[in-house]
């Protein structure tokens, strides 16, 4: 037998789901049948899989105890490495540079040293996570990249924060920008492409298709040129859609192969490349936060740079990070974020505003309400 005590990380989610997450060994289909036996029970009661759990409800399982972890795997990540590039953090988020070749989560060989694993490595050591204080909670990326993608990654310290920032990415509120360079020079320098994916999860590999074809799903690739020389195009891509490997097979598919990428692109193109080069993949451009009228998002907290760091950082006198001006147009320097999808009516400090050391205001920092 063995309970939980819900906390404010775990209040407000399913009862299956919460079971499914603080006991995963336990099979879906036993999940159901002990509820119905009440051999699981809510405050001492019987209760749906859909009943949305509540701050302080007390959660009793009378199962075997083969179905819960052994001792000691909630504490796999501390193998991890220790590297880790934090571009910003708060008492809510924090954002990562992930270097290229380092994956997010473990893959079928179980790998250990992976993006998540540092960050709650992280965190743990720094006394903002404790895997033995919780349910069925912890801390989580909200996007993700290719393993040979570098590029900023999200990762939400609480649940409530997981939540919205996982809402407003699938409402389109973050815009996500990769750059990659392709071979060619793409016709016109800006389109938005629409085509069909189907995945060969035994090859690992995708084919693209421009029409429907069965078990293919729909992709949609914005692409704009920023700059060309000779045969080579830098481009910015925003996926309206993301599909496994969709930017290299979707671009290939158009003519403009990754430069560097032989898996979708051509071996022949790629030996002119300079010795060296690895393969190729999308970096992931900084995170754009285009918020509504009155809504923010970031509160608080610093960010920090280095000079490894692909991704530098302007700062005020008071060492916080600058947002864009009014006029929503990035800088030359790649800022972070943040900018209004409208620059009229924006909730931000008043134009000649100080900061407390007397620098000049750009904006406030973005909060949520």
């Amino acid at each position: 037998m063995k309970s939980y005590t819900i906390g404010e990380n775990d209040c407000g989610q399913r009862l299956d789901r919460f079971l499914s997450k603080a006991v995963p060994l336990l099979p879906q289909s036993l999940l159901h049948k002990y509820l119905r036996l009440k051999r699981i029970k809510v405050n001492r009661r019987r209760c749906e899989p859909s009943y949305r759990l509540a701050l302080g409800d007390l959660v009793e399982l009378y199962i075997n105890d083969e179905f819960f972890a052994p001792e000691g795997s909630e504490n796999a990540f501390l193998a991890a490495g220790d590297e880790l590039e934090i571009l910003y953090e708060d008492e809510n988020l924090l954002l990562v540079d992930k270097p290229a070749g380092l994956v997010v989560h473990a893959d079928n060989d179980g790998t250990v040293d992976t993006l998540i694993h540092r960050i709650l490595k992280y965190l743990a050591g720094s006394g903002q996570y404790d895997p033995h204080g919780e349910n069925s909670f912890a801390p989580a990326l909200c996007n993700r990249i290719d393993r040979n993608t570098s590029g900023i990654v999200l990762c939400a310290k609480n649940a409530p924060t997981l939540r919205v920032l996982n809402q407003k990415i699938k409402d389109r509120e973050i815009t996500k920008l990769y750059r990659c360079l392709v071979f060619g020079v793409p016709s016109p320098a800006h389109g938005v492409k629409k085509a069909f994916l189907r995945k060969d999860a035994a090859k690992n590999q995708v084919e693209v298709f421009d029409r429907p074809v069965p078990e293919g799903r729909t992709i949609v690739t914005e692409y704009r040129v920023l700059e060309s020389r000779k045969d080579i195009s830098l481009l910015e891509v925003d996926l309206h859609t993301g599909r496994t490997h969709q930017i290299r097979a979707h671009l290939a598919h158009l003519g403009h192969p990754l430069v560097g990428d032989t898996k979708y692109g051509g071996r022949r193109q790629n030996q002119g490349c300079p010795s060296g080069t690895r393969p190729s993949a999308p970096g992931s451009s900084p995170l754009i936060f285009p918020p509504r009228r009155s809504t923010w998002i970031i509160s608080g907290g610093r960010a920090s740079g280095s000079k490894r760091s692909p991704f530098p950082w302007r700062t005020a006198r008071n060492g916080r990070v600058r947002c864009l001006d009014q006029s929503g147009v990035l800088p030359q320097t790649p800022l972070l974020f943040l900018f209004p999808r409208k620059a009229a009516k924006v909730p931000a400090a008043k134009a000649g505003a100080k900061n407390t050391d007397g620098s000049k205001r750009l904006y406030p920092f973005f909060k949520e309400g």
